[in-house]
């Protein structure tokens, strides 16, 4: 048992008890798993808002990814994919992943391997600013590809 006032050492449960109620705060188990388990003489609305503010520390040091989606049809032609491509350099070089995706619509099913082919040109397109991170995978209507930033080169 740890805590404010209280000799470091060993005790038995009622024993930590007693010792908490004598100085008018709470007994908080900190480490359960060891062996003896490990507890904290505390004020326990304290010990659970320093806790809070730990958490929420750590979830805004945790850096958030952006995914920016591009949109292609199986029939896209070359200046459209240009266009797209350069949106996509824009966005890769801001840190965000890019989604692209060939939608298909009625019966452009059909040119399943036309976008297929569209999607792998547009990573190899990309290849010096990204990662693939999906191979390009049809689901349902969709035909899509994850490209992640590759990480910058320090100089």
């Amino acid at each position: 048992m740890v805590g404010e006032n209280v000799t470091v050492g060993v005790y038995s449960l009622d024993e930590a008890l007693k010792i908490s109620k004598e100085i008018g705060l709470d007994l908080v188990e900190i480490s359960p798993k060891a062996d003896p388990p490990v507890c904290k003489v505390v004020d326990y609305s304290k010990f659970k808002y320093e806790q809070k503010k730990k958490q929420k520390e750590i979830k805004a040091k945790a850096q958030k990814m952006i995914v920016k989606e591009i949109r292609f049809g199986p029939n896209t032609d070359d200046h459209d994919f240009n266009f797209k491509l350069k949106h996509a350099i824009n966005f890769l070089e801001g840190g965000a992943k890019v989604k692209a995706f060939v939608h298909f619509r009625g019966r452009t099913i059909v040119f399943k391997e036309r976008g297929e082919i569209l999607l792998l040109k547009f990573a190899q397109q990309l290849e010096d600013y990204a990662k693939v991170e999906q191979l390009p995978k049809l689901e349902g209507k969709r035909m899509s590809v994850i490209l992640a930033p590759k990480p910058a080169k320090s100089k």
